[in-house]
């Protein structure tokens, strides 16, 4: 196990001696400000929200500048390479904010949280801005030309889509907050956001679209890393940014259906954080947690906590709206996986038809309106066995063999909802919670009828 310090930096004045929790450590300075701005696109979104004439605290710049030095290590520390377990990473981040003090009383929180969403051993630590470095959020020109009632997140997937639509149909004006880190994402979110503002001419729709990546050589390791668990961190941060800028005591919604949101590990091995906790409602109460602690009045709602994504098609407050852009959100964990594909009619990307959030997304669809007409890599998945050494086989036989355990004894289900982390701040909530996670299961049951995988 190699032992990391990320060290943020703001700007040539900084380069006072951080104090190192450990004399074996591996050391990286990341410099955050160039050209008398931030880097790693966090200066485009503050000037997207400055072109709107919003100006957030330089709390909210301060929380999004811990959660890009989150980013940058959680993607660019190799598991394979540092941890000596093959996953838990120790890591220590070292960030300059505005307010030290405010920060270190939230830093054992912070310190839990991360440590629930990836698996691994984070200490945070915060010291003063340089002082020449001063306000990093610059006010606008202009006055506000935005009047957002909330924020959404907006992944272009099918169930933010979903949320937009009920959001504005019920006489919000949400601004839409993505972020992407490919060359693929953006395509579906700015599809979705354009026939969004088509569809609903008469009101004005904002969006703040970021794009926080690192490159490769960010820190020296032979090695990235793909697990990306922590990226709700930064997610949440970009929304909690975009809502203390407008003001007032605002609501991020976070649109993810039950069955993602406690992601019940399909496999026994896959416990804590090797099943993602991206909107488990554990991980959702502690970030509202540190909201509260920072000061800051936003607090993050998922209205489809206990709706499975089928209840959510099909209860959608415009569904011939839904049914016809339906296609065009992207639900793959790797919709490009294909593109070194020898054959070059592969390389296209498109739903692979057979991960997680593929199935849930086929099960809900024809739950909801019975014709799926996505385009997907498997476009039946009872025309073929489905080899279960291959990924086309391995969630689909997954899938099933908890299906089976779930038939031979349903009042598991009340202990399956517990593995992926406590719902100690829901306890009135459980009875509700297991039936999600039943009624979730059951759609994609009623998917896989008939549905054939085993080893070739």
């Amino acid at each position: 196990m190699r032992h990391h310090n990320i060290i943020a930096r703001l700007g040539p004045s900084d380069t006072g001696k951080i104090e190192m929790s450990s004399p074996n450590t591996y050391t990286t300075d990341i410099q955050f400000i160039a050209n008398s701005g931030l880097c790693f696109g966090l200066s485009n979104v503050l000037r997207q929200l400055r072109e709107l004439g919003l100006r957030p605290s330089e709390t909210s710049v301060d929380l999004v500048l811990l959660a890009a030095a989150i980013t940058a290590a959680d993607t660019r520390i190799s598991r394979a390479a540092d941890a000596q377990d093959a996953w838990t990473r120790k890591i220590d981040i070292h960030v300059p904010v505005q307010d030290p003090e405010r920060w270190i009383t939230q830093g054992s929180l912070i310190n839990k949280m991360l440590r629930f969403l990836t698996g691994d051993r984070w200490h945070i630590h915060f010291r003063p801005r340089p002082p020449e470095v001063g306000t990093l959020a610059a006010p606008p020109s202009i006055l506000p030309l935005a009047t957002p009632s909330s924020v959404c997140l907006f992944s272009g997937g099918l169930d933010s889509f979903i949320g937009a639509i009920d959001l504005i149909a019920s006489g919000e004006s949400p601004i839409l907050v993505s972020h992407y880190g490919d060359n693929l994402t953006p395509g579906y979110q700015d599809h979705c956001a354009h026939v969004l503002k088509q569809h609903y001419h008469s009101k004005t729709i904002h969006r703040i679209q970021a794009r926080v990546i690192f490159p490769t050589n960010t820190i020296a390791a032979r090695f990235v890393e793909n697990s990306q668990r922590g990226r709700s961190f930064l997610f949440f941060a970009l929304a909690s940014l975009t809502a203390d800028a407008i003001g007032n005591d605002m609501t991020v919604y976070v649109p993810e259906n039950g069955l993602i949101s406690l992601n019940v590990p399909l496999d026994r091995l896959r416990l804590g954080a090797l099943s993602t906790r991206t909107t488990h409602p554990y991980y959702m109460a502690r970030f509202d947690e540190l909201l509260s602690g920072l000061g800051l009045r936003i607090r993050l709602v998922n209205p489809y906590a206990f709706l499975t994504k089928g209840q959510m098609a099909k209860a959608c407050a415009d569904l011939p709206f839904l049914q016809r852009e339906a296609k065009y959100t992207m639900s793959c964990s790797s919709p490009g996986g294909r593109r070194y594909d020898p054959d070059p009619r592969q390389r296209d990307p498109k739903h692979c038809g057979r991960c997680v959030p593929c199935l849930i997304r086929r099960a809900a669809i024809l739950e909801a309106w019975g014709v799926d007409d996505t385009p997907y890599r498997i476009p039946d998945l009872r025309g073929q066995i489905l080899n279960t050494k291959m990924a086309e086989g391995e969630h689909v036989r997954s899938f099933q063999f908890l299906l089976s355990r779930l038939i031979r004894k349903p009042s598991r289900a009340r202990l399956d909802i517990l593995r992926p982390g406590p719902l100690t701040d829901h306890l009135d909530k459980l009875a509700s919670y297991e039936a999600v996670y039943l009624a979730g299961m059951q759609e994609v049951g009623r998917l896989l009828e008939g549905v054939v995988a085993r080893p070739l």
